[in-house]
């Protein structure tokens, strides 16, 4: 499956109607994001169950603004609509490869249930 162009139009039906979405913020002046796309979209052809999205920092400022973007390439790994891994600089296969297996290994259940304890608890506090 080939990658998918986000935008801000686009981002938040991608990411809410998609259980795995990985997403690339990348530029097309980083030599290190130009280095990465084929091992990401290499990746993107053997996990069909996943959406590989990819984040024009340039082009989408507003996004990469609201994701705190400070360097590119940036990988985050939505869940379910939680952020599972975000981490900058690119990633070999084999550690991609590593990430992807760990996401889809994630009890979501547990996570839902730890998120709703922690907003329980900064809501009595304040």
């Amino acid at each position: 499956m080939a990658t998918v162009e986000l935008t801000k139009d686009n981002f938040e039906q991608v990411v809410t109607g998609n259980d795995v979405v990985i997403v690339d913020f990348w530029a097309p002046w980083c030599a290190p994001c130009r280095a990465f796309a084929p091992t990401f979209e290499q990746a993107s052809e053997q996990h069909a169950d996943v959406v590989f999205a990819k984040v024009n920092t340039e082009e989408e400022q507003e996004v990469a603004g609201a994701f705190n973007i400070r360097s590119i390439p940036t990988l985050m790994v939505f869940r379910e609509k939680v952020i599972l891994y975000a981490e900058a600089g690119s990633l070999p296969a084999a550690a991609l490869e590593q990430v992807i297996t760990q996401a889809k290994g994630i009890d979501m259940a547990a996570v839902h249930r730890e998120i709703a304890e922690r907003g329980a608890e900064s809501g009595a506090e304040g």
